[in-house]
């Protein structure tokens, strides 16, 4: 079985590498990888076949100081693969950032070990890249993300009605043409917003599943049900001690429950029973989730002061239907644009 899943992994990188990263033998490569877990190990197999011409660095037994040598010697557009189990750290040097910032091309694989073997072969479908579904899809929404006065929300009979026009629609499709770094965090598949006023948002919505303290993904036994008045949760039912534990943190901290992201995602390896444990990886389903607490550095806001966010927990709808204006988007588990 870890053949078969070595041998898909290879295939879809693969796609990655030539599709949306352009990348040649002509431009340097480095895989950062550690075996510290099972998808870890087979993705590190997985690079090792197709980038044969790269450079290995095992983060585990190369001394730092060797690792920031490799590193600083890359020129831009060069590539850096980062295999984690958990995330790397080099003292000061934040991997991800530092690299951008020399224009160096990065596919980062962080938290492995947070998903389990079983679920080894939803991750690895996920990175399949289906250019023009991914590119296409994406577009569309963002065009009609960015020209929309409002949404609705319906989960189950249960409405959350946005009041207000979109923030504009960030990508992450694999496309980094005007973009001003090349790659991120892995897999693809997600089209972001919020609300421009966020006290437009009212309602009541329904989740079947949220991030923990943890940041895995918890799932209770019957969905949650929130009532959300002027952009903040006021009332919860059918609610769990784990998800308790959320909103008394966030109000402990914040003072009041704010809803931000809103989050369209677009990668059909996962779906509401097609899961993964993390819920950075997770976030990318088909389907819609939404941030709660006020930490949101994408988009400023009048009175949010950056530093004072501290929660971004992300929760999934149990979504039945997504309208943009009087245009169903999203029905029956899939994207209808």
């Amino acid at each position: 079985m870890s053949e078969v899943l070595i041998e898909m992994a290879k295939h879809h990188l693969e796609g990655l590498l030539k599709l949306a990263f352009n990348h040649t033998e002509q431009e340097r490569a480095v895989v950062v990888y550690d075996t510290g877990c099972t998808l870890s190990i087979i993705l590190a197999e997985a690079y090792k076949r197709s980038l044969p011409h790269a450079q290995w660095i095992d983060f585990n037994t190369l001394p730092q100081e060797e690792t920031l040598k490799i590193l600083e010697a890359l020129q831009p557009y060069d590539l850096v693969a980062l295999v984690q189990s958990t995330s790397f750290r080099l003292n000061a040097f934040r991997l991800r950032v530092e690299l951008f910032k020399r224009k160096i091309k990065v596919i980062e694989h962080p938290h492995l070990s947070r998903m389990s073997q079983e679920e080894a072969p939803y991750y690895i479908d996920s990175l399949a890249y289906d250019a023009p579904y991914y590119r296409t899809l994406g577009r569309a929404l963002k065009k009609k993300i960015d020209n929309a006065q409002g949404g609705v929300l319906d989960s189950g009979g249960e409405l959350l009605v946005y009041g207000s026009p979109f923030e504009p629609a960030k990508l992450n499709i694999g496309d980094y043409t005007d973009m001003p770094n090349i790659g991120g965090q892995f897999p693809l598949g997600e089209v972001f917003t919020e609300a421009q006023e966020l006290s437009a948002l009212n309602g009541r919505v329904r989740i079947y599943s949220f991030g923990d303290v943890n940041y895995k993904l918890n799932t209770p036994p019957t969905p949650i049900t929130l009532t959300i008045r002027e952009g903040q949760v006021v009332e919860c039912e059918n609610s769990t001690s784990a998800f308790d534990r959320i909103l008394a943190n966030i109000r402990r901290d914040e003072g009041v429950v704010w809803v931000r992201e809103l989050g369209f995602g677009l990668n059909r390896a996962f779906d509401k029973t097609r899961t993964v444990a993390d819920t950075g990886t997770y976030e990318r389903m088909c389907g819609i989730h939404f941030s709660l607490g006020a930490k949101h550095g994408t988009y400023g806001k009048p009175g949010f002061k950056r530093r004072d966010g501290k929660y971004h927990v992300d929760v999934f709808a149990d979504t039945e239907t997504f309208t943009l204006d009087n245009e169903v988007i999203y029905k029956e588990g899939a994207w209808i644009v």
